[in-house]
């Protein structure tokens, strides 16, 4: 059973609009598996303190929630949004605060939940946003690391998967809004122009 599933996870599955397809690169079950873990390394850094989990919108959601259940103890969450993405597959290199946080952190152990570490513009201007309200404690979880594409000289505390340099959807990353909803994470393909009947 388990090798007919792992089957049709590794296909080429046809994506949401003509030209597009998704592969699965880390299923549903493997993502819940390591967020047990990570939640296991957060708690055995703070097992009693009281967490506030920052969600990065919109790609964080779905990470924070179910890292939020692993975590058990005293839990409290805000999101903020930030933008360096236009509707490309590429980092625009320019970081915009979109929305701010709804509550103080000053004093607070801070977790921020990243969907993805890429360029690191992203995490260094947060980080920086950060400091300057005065936590206890900031450290940093991302679900995905794509170490090639590092630009900033930042790192995670906390990483579920290292990952290629392709561009990667579901569980909360899109593309151009779509996708988010997918279980698993995947690779986003995209057909040659003039190819796009055969997707």
């Amino acid at each position: 059973m388990a090798k007919k599933t792992l089957k049709a996870h590794t296909r080429v599955m046809k994506g949401l609009r003509p030209g597009e397809s998704v592969r699965v690169l880390i299923s549903d079950a493997r993502l819940q598996v390591r967020l047990k873990q990570l939640a296991k390394e957060i708690r055995r850094d703070f097992p009693n303190e009281p967490l506030h989990l920052i969600g990065v919108l919109k790609g964080s959601v779905f990470f924070l929630t179910d890292l939020a259940r692993d975590l058990g103890g005293e839990v409290s969450f805000d999101f903020l949004s930030v933008s360096s993405y236009g509707q490309g597959t590429d980092s625009t290199g320019e970081v915009k605060l979109i929305k701010d946080l709804d509550v103080s952190i000053e004093g607070r152990t801070v977790i921020v939940v990243e969907d993805i570490l890429d360029t690191g513009l992203t995490l260094k201007y947060l980080l920086r946003f950060f400091e300057e309200k005065k936590p206890k404690d900031v450290r940093v979880v991302v679900l995905l690391d794509k170490v090639e594409r590092r630009i900033a000289d930042v790192r995670a505390d906390y990483v579920g998967f290292e990952i290629p340099n392709e561009f990667v959807v579901g569980y909360g990353l899109d593309f151009d809004e779509r996708y988010r909803n997918l279980p698993d994470v995947c690779t986003l393909q995209f057909a040659p122009k003039g190819k796009s009947k055969s997707a």
